[in-house]
């Protein structure tokens, strides 16, 4: 039965008879070797050892499997590669299909990480990487070149959450190199809001460390591949030792039970506290997609079945350190932590230098402060509180 409620289809997806094996959860299956009764086994194994069969722990276990199908069905994809975090998936993800003298366009606007890896590993290589606006539009035709690979998107952009025009960027792509491969970060939406691979890109990447896992408590990565990208990023991220253990590979398994109502409390939230936010006097701008000030609202509109509870704001100022210190120090709901994506408030912030710092091809600038906020599933009226008293601090 073809499930079509994301909550429903959530619940039944990776719980095959053969997973389970008659509990509620896939097994958990630790192991290396995997013993083979006979010769005509092993012989089939090893034919069938990229197909879902048991043949070696780094080519995946019955709980690893679970895991994969599920996040096959969850994004449409043909298959789905796991790593050891988000970065990793990221970088295996681009380095599966480079080579040296090849160039990568990538936005301008993504996770800190991801550049560091194209500035540092990707340079060291010899392959080159162009970084646009991820508001370019038509434009990026303009900046594709013959040796022109991979086009890496994020979709919202980080720190300042612009949703580019996604299907214009693809199009365009296509129209002038229909082999380029087009990978996206789609970790803010979950895989469940934004659906990568019906807008013809060919790799959805989430750090599953975030809303898949859910609680904070675990690091993966998934990397969702189209037919025609599969069997190379499998066997490339194969030869480069990407695996996780079955243990994480269940717990993330787990977390997907949950997550079509999790984003749901993460989207009502964080839309209800980014509009409380968008009144406030010390507040210069919200950034949160599902608002019309946010840039690329439209397309959000448009391409998005809803939101996550990731945002930022700029302040009206850009706050001293004594006054960062007062802000930020004092918190009792939301702490101070890297990631997000688990069930509890977090906050961090960027001055506008350091962020223009590792954005210097986008120009947009900002004058205040830049705090962003994960939302988790505390009270709203309670996250507010905690919120008023931060800026009752700066007075």
């Amino acid at each position: 039965m073809k499930k079509n409620n994301l909550s429903t289809a959530l619940i039944h997806v990776g719980r095959n008879q053969r997973v389970t094996q008659g509990s509620v959860n896939p097994v958990i299956q630790r192991a290396s070797s995997l013993v083979f009764e006979d010769l005509a086994q092993k012989k089939h194994a090893t034919i069938n050892r990229a197909k879902g069969e048991l043949f070696y722990g780094r080519r995946g276990t019955l709980t690893h499997f679970a895991l994969q199908d599920a996040m096959c069905e969850l994004e449409g994809g043909a298959g789905c590669y796991l790593y050891p975090c988000g970065a990793a998936a990221v970088s295996n993800s681009i380095l599966a299909f480079v080579e040296h003298g090849d160039h990568i366009l990538m936005t301008g606007a993504a996770y800190e990480p991801t550049q560091d890896f194209c500035n540092k590993i990707l340079k060291k290589m010899g392959i080159e990487t162009t970084y646009y606006d991820p508001m370019i539009g038509a434009d990026i035709a303009n900046l594709i070149q013959p040796n022109t690979k991979v086009l890496f998107l994020e979709s919202p952009s980080s720190l300042t959450f612009e949703i580019p025009d996604t299907p214009t960027l693809v199009q365009t792509a296509r129209r002038i190199n229909p082999n380029i491969v087009i990978m996206i970060d789609n970790t803010w939406s979950g895989g469940a809001l934004f659906k990568a691979l019906e807008h013809d890109i060919d790799i959805s990447i989430q750090a599953g460390t975030k809303y898949l896992v859910g609680h904070s408590d675990a690091m993966i990565g998934t990397a969702v591949a189209n037919a025609r990208c599969w069997d190379q990023l499998r066997e490339n991220s194969y030869l480069m030792g990407q695996m996780v253990d079955a243990d994480t590979a269940y717990m993330t398994a787990r977390g997907l039970r949950t997550l079509a109502i999790r984003l749901k409390q993460h989207e009502e939230s964080s839309i209800t506290i980014a509009k409380w936010l968008a009144t406030q006097p010390e507040v210069k701008a919200v950034y949160h997609p599902a608002l019309a000030s946010c840039p690329g609202h439209e397309f959000f509109q448009r391409d998005f079945l809803g939101a996550s509870g990731l945002f930022s704001f700029e302040l009206n100022q850009k706050l001293t350190q004594t006054q960062l210190e007062a802000f930020m120090n004092h918190f009792e709901l939301f702490s101070m932590a890297y990631s997000w994506g688990g069930y509890e408030s977090l906050i961090l912030y960027n001055q506008p230098e350091e962020i223009a710092k590792i954005r210097p091809n986008i120009h947009r600038t900002l004058t205040g402060t830049l705090i962003r906020i994960h939302i988790g599933l505390e009270a709203v009226e309670d996250l507010i509180t905690d919120l008023k008293h931060g800026f009752e601090r700066l007075k």
